[in-house]
């Protein structure tokens, strides 16, 4: 099973960006946490980060026939893009 991991915008900053309200583990850290969890349930596991939209539509279009799945952490994009949920 192959899941794409889609991180949205300023995730990259986790850690190190008010580490009291959004923790003090990097998006390094989670990604290699993720993947150990996947290694252990035989998934491969593939991340991406982006600040752009349009970037990570490309990602969610190019995925198809690719993965299996994709877990999105869309970040400010939760609630605004209409563009990720249309993709």
């Amino acid at each position: 099973m192959r899941i794409l991991v889609l991180h949205g915008p300023n995730l990259n900053l986790l850690g190190s960006r008010e580490p009291g309200l959004y923790g003090s583990h990097s998006l390094a850290e989670i990604n290699a946490e993720l993947s150990q969890r996947a290694l252990l349930l035989g998934v491969e596991l593939t991340c991406y980060q982006s600040n752009h939209e349009g970037a990570l539509v490309d990602q969610i279009q190019l995925a198809r026939g690719e993965f299996d799945g994709i877990l999105i952490n869309a970040g400010a994009y939760t609630h605004t893009s209409i563009a990720l949920r249309d993709a």
